[in-house]
Formats: C-alpha cells, sequence, structure tokens
C-alpha cells in the first residue's frame, strides 16, 4: 500500500536521504559561475552550470570569508561541499565548504591581471592608434598555412579588389610554441617592402585555445609593429588582449580583410571624385593666379618709371604753361604800366610844357623857378629857340591870383 505523505514529510525524507548518503555529503562539483548573487546578510547563492545542465548553490558568510580571489559571474571554479534539499521549497542544491579556480579561472585572473597592467602602460590607447591605409600595396597576414583564416581574407580579396597582393607568413596560432612565432611573424611581416597592413589572426575556439593571443610578449609585438595591425582573433564574442593592442580589431577574418581591401569600384569613384575636385581646385587656382596677375600688371602699368616720367613730364609741361602764362601776364602788366608812367612822364616833361606855350627861365645855365633867382641877363628857352633877354623890373606876384610885392 502506497504512502499517504504532506509535502513536507516528503522534503524532508528527501532532505534526510541526500544527507545520509556518503557520496552526496562530501563532494567536488566543477562548472561556471552564473547569477552570482551577493547579500548584505554576506551569503551568496548562484547557479553553477555545464553545458548541458545546471544547480542551484549557496555559500554561507562563514565559508566565502575564507575564499581568496574575486568571485565574478562566468569564472569556472571546483566546488567541495554537499547536497542538499531546502525543505521550504521543495528544491535542492549544493551548499559550498570551499572554492577553488578551475584550470580556466585561473587563466581568467590571469587574463585579466596583464590586461590591467598593460592598461596602465598606456598599450592600449587609442592615442597610439594607427590609421588603416585607403589602399594598400600589399598586405600582410600572420596566421597559419592551413587554417581558414588565409582562405576567407583571400577570397574576400578577390571579390572586392582582384590583383591587390597577399603576403602570408605562416605561423603557429596555438601551443606553448605559437605566441613567439607569432610575435617574430609579426616583426618579420613589418619588414617586407611594401607591406602597409598586417593582418593577425586565428579561428575560433576556447580560451586556452585563444591564449596565444594573449601573451605578453604578441601583445607588445602588435604594439611595437610600425605599420598597422588589424587582429580578427576568435570569433565576436571572444576579446584577447591582442585585439585590444592592435590599431584595429575585426570580429571574423572575413571582417579584417573588409576593413583592409576597398571595393575596387569604390576606389575608382573616389579616384575621379578627387580628380574632380582637383580639377576644380586647379581651375579656381589658375583663375586667381589670372586675376593676381593681372592686378600686378595693372599697378607695374600704373607704376612704371615710363609712366611715371610721363606723368611728370606731363606735369612739368603744365606747370611750365601755367607759369608762362602768368609771366606773360605779368609782364604784360607791368608793361602797361610802363607804358602809362612812360606817358605820364612825357605829359609832364619839358619838351610837352614848351609845345603848349610854356618856357624854361635860365640865368647862369641853372634853372629859375623863384623871382629871387632872377638876374639882369637871363635866356628864355622856347619850343624852336632861345632868347636872351633883359630884366627891367622884378615885381613879386601870384601869376595866378593877386599881387603880393613889387621889388
Amino acid at each position: 500500500m502506497a504512502w499517504t505523505l504532506t509535502v513536507t514529510q516528503l522534503n524532508e525524507y528527501v532532505s534526510r536521504s541526500l544527507a545520509g548518503d556518503p557520496a552526496l555529503r562530501f563532494l567536488s562539483l566543477r562548472g561556471e559561475i552564473s547569477d552570482l548573487k551577493k547579500y548584505a546578510s554576506g551569503h551568496w547563492y548562484f547557479i553553477l552550470k555545464d553545458e548541458n545542465s545546471r544547480i542551484q548553490c549557496v555559500c554561507f558568510r562563514q565559508k566565502n570569508m575564507l575564499i581568496s580571489f574575486p568571485v565574478e559571474n562566468g569564472m569556472k571554479v571546483v566546488l567541495t561541499g554537499a547536497v542538499g534539499l531546502y525543505t521550504a521549497s521543495g528544491s535542492y542544491q549544493f551548499y559550498a565548504d570551499t572554492m577553488s579556480l578551475d584550470g580556466m579561472g585561473e587563466l581568467y585572473l590571469k587574463y585579466e591581471a596583464m590586461k590591467a597592467r598593460l592598461m596602465k602602460e598606456g598599450l592600449f590607447d587609442v592615442s597610439r592608434k594607427k590609421p588603416l591605409p585607403l589602399l594598400p600595396r600589399m598586405i600582410g597576414v600572420v596566421t597559419s598555412r592551413s587554417g581558414a583564416v588565409i582562405h576567407d581574407i583571400a577570397t574576400v580579396t578577390r571579390r572586392r579588389y582582384p590583383g591587390m597582393q597577399l603576403v602570408l607568413r605562416p605561423c603557429l596560432v596555438q601551443g606553448e610554441n605559437a605566441a613567439p612565432d607569432i610575435a617574430a611573424g609579426i616583426a618579420e611581416m613589418a619588414r617586407v617592402p611594401g607591406v602597409d597592413v598586417i593582418i593577425v589572426g586565428r579561428g575560433g575556439g576556447s580560451m586556452e585555445d585563444l591564449w596565444a593571443f594573449n601573451e605578453e610578449i604578441v601583445v607588445r609585438a602588435i604594439a611595437a609593429c610600425p605599420i598597422p595591425v588589424v587582429s580578427a582573433v576568435g570569433h565576436e564574442v571572444d576579446v584577447t588582449l591582442s585585439d585590444l593592442a592592435a590599431d584595429e580589431r575585426a570580429a571574423t577574418p572575413t571582417e579584417a580583410a573588409e576593413k583592409c581591401v576597398p571595393e575596387y569600384w569604390a576606389v575608382m569613384q573616389t579616384i575621379e571624385k578627387y580628380k574632380a575636385a582637383l580639377l576644380r581646385a586647379g581651375q579656381n587656382s589658375l583663375l586667381r593666379q589670372k586675376a593676381w596677375l593681372t592686378s600686378l600688371e595693372s599697378r607695374l602699368n600704373r607704376e612704371h618709371p615710363s609712366l611715371r616720367l610721363k606723368k611728370a613730364r606731363g606735369q612739368a609741361e603744365l606747370y611750365h604753361a601755367r607759369l608762362q602764362m602768368l609771366m606773360e601776364k605779368k609782364l604784360s602788366l607791368q608793361k602797361a604800366e610802363v607804358q602809362r608812367l612812360s606817358d605820364t612822364l612825357r605829359a609832364l616833361g619839358p619838351r610837352q610844357a614848351l609845345q603848349r606855350g610854356y618856357a624854361f627861365v635860365l640865368a647862369g645855365g641853372k634853372p629859375v623857378t623863384s623871382v629871387d633867382d632872377a638876374q639882369e641877363n637871363m635866356t628864355l628857352v622856347l619850343q624852336d629857340g632861345t632868347l636872351q633877354v633883359h630884366v627891367d623890373a622884378i615885381r613879386k606876384e601870384d601869376p595866378f591870383g593877386e599881387e603880393t610885392a613889387i621889388l
């Protein structure tokens, strides 16, 4: 006959059964942490999962205080503890007593530590990034000879720009010797004449598979490369330190080729566009130069010595004409004045006076202008001769008025 139990009785029975199973009381459990919640009480609740399953986990405060590393989602860990049932909800969960990093977790911590150190050095700074060339002469590829990466890059290159030359430097992309081989390949490719950009990459894989591209020697080789480097490692979700150090990151090798190889027709259109722009600029420049030369020629013509001399000569001739006119006018005025004075003098001269009936009286060869100068014998000068006169009497009077005296 079947038992009839309450839910609580069932959960308590299962809980005792789990607790009494030695295989479940002291258990090591491997998986990836997700949905981690750290409560104010200090207890941690999270899910431990693998590719196919998951289980609820709890790590109480007194236990997690002993964990020596920061715990985050995505970390792969190994737990020790026991499986139990939480009777209130009827869900079973793993009660973790200890936590240690799985191999992958150790890589993650190493990745984060190296990332922080290299970032502090400035290897990932945007200011260090070099622009990709618009039209590279040759593209260097550092990857495996047999992988799909070189095939994908070659396919895209032929499609987008037939005739673009690729140079392959084969290298290991996985394993203990991969990192120094990749670094050497980058340095060698940078010395190949004509290579203007380098693609470094491999296909997808686990963190362990991609680890060579997280090695410091590779990161520093990319940062020190004198020509631009495009990193195409793994898939879009994979981000390696090489991606951070590269001048450009591509999610896939196909995208890397698309970033490096321009489309032929787009390049031709760009060239035609630049040609038209240069032609317009050249024409505009010629017009400006022509206008400048015309202005300069006009200015030179205005300031040419012969023109300045001609202008000065014209001004001199004008001044000469004005001076001559002024001199002639002044001379004419002076001539008229001289004529007036001459006429006046002539009118006042002795000849004109004699012609009007006057006479000059001379006594002893000297003019007589007063009766006081008169002598007994004097000479009268007339218009047409002289008279010798004898003075019988002298009477002093105003010839034009009354008599003033008799001598």
